[in-house]
């Protein structure tokens, strides 16, 4: 719509008007993973954090972000990028050890970490660790990775997601059935 063009409520505009309104009363929800395969990790780093997307077969598994460390605030924007891939992999390990997973970055340099030569000694021991995982690395554009972005940007958005899952494996373990309700799962 243009400035000074008159407006006309039609059933385009009522159409989108009712989307709209179903997805802000309707929250995105977790899922359980369901058997192996398919996960994608799309993540993200700025100046004040990490933040990282844990999704298989398009549905989201979990989020996850965390503030930089004092001595992580003077890392070059490669080794942050670095940083929020190896801190999605040690957090939802579990979920990864042993399966395949793409990982989504919007650092373009990142695609070709392997065959770089001079590397430091924190790149070396981070590319040790993504070696135990069967990852592809992929570019993905800034523009189209909103989430792990907004994670990163805010890293105290997400509180509490370790401890439900922490919660969900002992309820497993102990073989009761629950439902996960809420607008944030609990």
């Amino acid at each position: 719509m243009r400035k000074g063009e008159k407006f006309i409520w039609n059933e385009d505009r009522e159409k989108s008007f009712e989307e709209l309104k179903q997805r802000l009363v309707s929250a995105p929800v977790l899922t359980l993973p369901s058997g192996s395969g398919g996960f994608q990790i799309y993540s993200d780093a700025s100046k004040k954090g990490l933040g990282c997307v844990l999704m298989q077969h398009g549905k989201v598994i979990a989020y996850a972000s965390r503030q930089l460390k004092p001595y992580e605030v003077n890392y070059p924007t490669h080794d942050l990028e670095l940083a929020a891939v190896v801190f999605a992999l040690k957090i939802w390990r579990h979920y990864l050890y042993g399966e395949s997973c793409d990982v989504f970055t919007d650092h373009k340099s990142l695609k070709y970490i392997f065959t770089q030569r001079d590397l430091n000694m924190r790149q070396r021991r981070w590319l040790e660790l993504l070696k135990d995982y069967d990852t592809n690395i992929q570019y993905h554009p800034g523009k189209a990775n909103v989430v792990a972005d907004a994670l990163s940007r805010k890293s105290g958005m997400v509180a509490g997601i370790k401890v439900e899952e922490e919660i969900i494996r002992d309820l497993e373990r102990l073989g009761i059935e629950f439902l996960v309700s809420g607008q944030h799962g609990y």
